[in-house]
């Protein structure tokens, strides 16, 4: 596998999309999800350009951040367990995965500074799925108002694995709607500017739906088994 080329194949769609709906290309950033590849995979993913690496497990973050270090921004995209937000908090630039109180205390009393975090949205309802309801999103960021090392950067999804694509714009397309309504709180510490939404399978939707971070994997750096 060649991540160079996935990666000028993803950028080409992006900027084929962008200018067919009217985005800003600089508006787009690519998370390269490393968690099914190895460390020299994920190296592959920085020399073709990226910049931003999301894991969804804490010792597989912790793992490739011993080797690569604080060059990456790191995102962690996965469901966190409150007792291993200890694991990771010193090293992640992003959480894309706030969806509980009891998490965003411990975030904030383990913290050092802010920490940009994503509230998951489960806006498909499915039971398979992580993530606030999206009529209980917006009190639940007034709830964390008082928390100094929370910063709501923005609202994170995903979408049913599904070929029914008008069924997954409506979900971006209702997270969207919910940003908007976040952003009208006013709230200081929920500048809510970003949407966390798109993966291999259906970034170009989310693109034109208002996605600012999409998260890729297989697509741009594949699936190696037993990768860390």
């Amino acid at each position: 596998m060649n991540v160079k080329e996935n990666m000028q194949k993803i950028q080409e769609t992006i900027r084929t999309t962008c200018a067919n709906s009217g985005r800003d290309l600089n508006d787009i950033k690519i998370i390269a999800v490393t968690k099914y590849v190895s460390i020299t995979r994920a190296k592959a993913a920085l020399e073709a350009g990226i910049i931003h690496l999301g894991e969804n497990r804490d010792d597989g973050l912790v793992n490739k951040y011993h080797e690569l270090g604080e060059g990456p921004t790191w995102h962690f995209i996965g469901s966190l367990q409150t007792r291993k937000v200890k694991n990771i908090i010193e090293k992640v630039d992003y959480i894309h995965s706030l969806d509980r109180l009891s998490l965003a205390k411990e975030i904030d009393k383990r913290a050092s500074q802010k920490v940009k975090c994503f509230v998951q949205v489960n806006v498909s309802g499915e039971n398979s799925k992580h993530g606030l309801n999206p009529e209980n999103v917006e009190d639940f960021i007034v709830q964390l108002s008082d928390l100094h090392n929370i910063e709501v950067v923005g609202l994170m999804t995903m979408a049913p694995f599904t070929d029914d694509r008008s069924r997954i714009r409506a979900c971006f397309k209702q997270l969207k709607e919910l940003q908007l309504k976040v952003q009208a709180l006013s709230i200081e510490n929920a500048p809510c500017k970003e949407l966390s939404m798109g993966m291999s399978n259906d970034y170009d939707i989310a693109i034109e739906e208002g996605a600012t971070y999409i998260r890729v994997g297989t697509s741009l750096v594949g699936n190696e088994t037993g990768g860390v």
